[in-house]
């Protein structure tokens, strides 16, 4: 009797520690997601259609995007064009339409084309310097008649949508390559700002994130230029990094993140960092929050797994849920709504259009 009596108390005492732990994970997971993960839709639905077209923000408007990516370039004459890359031959036929326009790297520059000649361009697909296509099995390089849009003309779009929608998604506005640009004498972080102003989105209401590689662009942002909007540091590897005077490496650190959060609100880490087992990335997540920064990570892809994992929600499981982090850019912006409004949303009940951004 007394050997069943211990048997049921240890039983009793194992059903409660499950029980407590279970609560506890329920509070922990409440407190995680008080402020839901942002969905962002990384040059616009790139996963469906050639990314940075205005088909592709109306379409990662209409899936649920909280904010659509601009990565922004000047044109010879100064204009903010929404284009990833600072050369124009990865997306578009330049190379047919001005073939004697080339650098000596044998590259096709934005800056070096006015904005009357960009707009005569034809967006594709994003193609290799080969002309062989990035990603096979997203949409065919044929030929839409599709153009490089302005910051302006997005803004302008997303506003309409808005409107019409009833939604307030916003805009996640990436300065390429500033010190190119000021090579060429061209003040990318200003002529941004200038477009900002002009719509009245240079203020702290407004839903914009500002990013950039380069520490020393985030920092005139804010600094200089004076612009209240919340700053982002995207961090790259050394090795490919788009600011090679900056040490992506030391940013990852402990004294980095320290720096980082003087003169922005969070970072925009390299999906892989995240789960590296070296000290210079372990818990980079849960160092960054623990200095009130934001982590969003880039980038979701269905068809470009990382190492390790062998689908695409055990990929999103791992970063909302396991690592916690406050949003994520995604080229599949329906995949990624629909993860969280099931696993997050849906358990605590947070409506999609009641979420500040």
């Amino acid at each position: 009797m007394r050997g069943d009596r211990a048997l049921r108390q240890s039983q009793h005492r194992l059903l409660f520690e499950r029980l407590l732990t279970a609560f506890l994970l329920g509070v922990l997971t409440m407190t995680a997601f008080a402020t839901p993960p942002i969905v962002i839709a990384h040059r616009g639905a790139s996963g469906y259609l050639p990314e940075h077209t205005l088909p592709a923000v109306t379409a990662a408007h209409i899936m649920g995007a909280d904010f659509i990516e601009q990565d922004i370039v000047l044109s010879k004459d100064g204009v903010p064009v929404v284009l990833h890359d600072v050369y124009l031959d990865a997306t578009t036929d330049v190379a047919r339409r001005f073939p004697e326009r080339a650098r000596s790297d044998g590259r096709f520059y934005a800056m070096d084309f006015t904005l009357s000649e960009i707009k005569v361009l034809s967006v594709h697909e994003r193609v290799n310097l080969d002309g062989s296509t990035v990603f096979p099995n997203r949409f065919p390089s044929i030929d839409l008649g599709l153009r490089i849009p302005t910051l302006e003309e997005e803004i302008e779009l997303i506003s309409g949508l808005n409107q019409s929608r009833g939604l307030n998604t916003g805009f996640y506005i990436e300065l390429k390559a500033p010190a190119l640009h000021n090579e060429a004498g061209l003040d990318i972080a200003r002529a941004v700002l200038e477009v900002l102003d002009k719509h009245q989105l240079n203020n702290a209401a407004a839903p914009v994130f500002l990013q950039c590689f380069n520490p020393n662009t985030l920092k005139r942002l804010k600094n200089e230029l004076g612009s209240p909007l919340p700053m982002i540091q995207l961090i790259a590897e050394n090795e490919w990094g788009e600011h090679t005077a900056t040490d992506y490496d030391w940013l990852r650190s402990d004294a980095g993140l320290d720096d980082v959060a003087n003169y922005a609100d969070g970072i925009g880490p390299w999906i892989p960092q995240l789960f590296s087992e070296e000290s210079l990335t372990r818990d980079l997540v849960g160092r960054a929050h623990a200095r009130d920064l934001l982590v969003h990570p880039y980038t979701l892809r269905v068809d470009a797994l990382p190492s390790g994992f062998e689908s695409f929600d055990q990929l999103q499981k791992a970063l909302f849920i396991e690592l916690g982090v406050d949003g994520a850019f995604s080229d599949f912006t329906d995949r990624t709504r629909a993860f969280i409004d099931h696993h997050i949303l849906s358990e605590h009940a947070v409506p999609r259009d009641l979420k500040e951004h």
